[in-house]
């Protein structure tokens, strides 16, 4: 997976996408929802930037582990680990996890992909205050 500096635009847009492809596609409504916010705007990257971020996310995971079954297969701890330590600023984490949050709020439904990315930048970022379990919608029937 390709490395950004520390803090750039592109490495704080990248856990916005990870969380945006982590159940597996990426709903209109979850774009809609990071548009009204201005995520462009808020990460400093071009009006375009974000679907660039995605598709390039979704190339280094495909290049990491193609057989794998969800886009997330190639994603461990250590990796989660390692693109949360890319955004160290704490202004910027907060700006990040409010993001990311909107967009896998975007369509009504917390997949178990987002809120553990949700989860991970939480932990790794020491966000308090935040409870993913009282956000989440789950299928009844998925769950059995």
């Amino acid at each position: 997976m390709r490395s950004y500096p520390r803090n750039s635009p592109e490495a704080a847009a990248r856990i916005v996408a990870l969380v945006l492809i982590a159940d597996g596609h990426v709903c209109r409504s979850e774009f809609d929802a990071l548009t009204d916010l201005n995520a462009p705007g808020e990460l400093g990257l071009p009006a375009d930037g974000l679907p660039r971020i995605v598709q390039t996310l979704c190339e280094d995971l495909l290049m990491g582990d193609p057989s794998s079954s969800s886009m997330l297969g190639g994603v461990d701890a250590s990796a989660l680990s390692s693109l949360m330590a890319e955004v160290d600023e704490p202004t910027l984490q907060r700006r990040v996890f409010r993001l990311a949050l909107a967009a896998a709020h975007g369509d009504r439904h917390v997949a178990d992909g987002e809120a553990l990315v949700l989860d991970a930048a939480r932990r790794h970022w020491g966000l308090g205050g935040f409870d993913l379990g009282a956000h989440r919608h789950v299928n009844d029937a998925r769950a059995a």
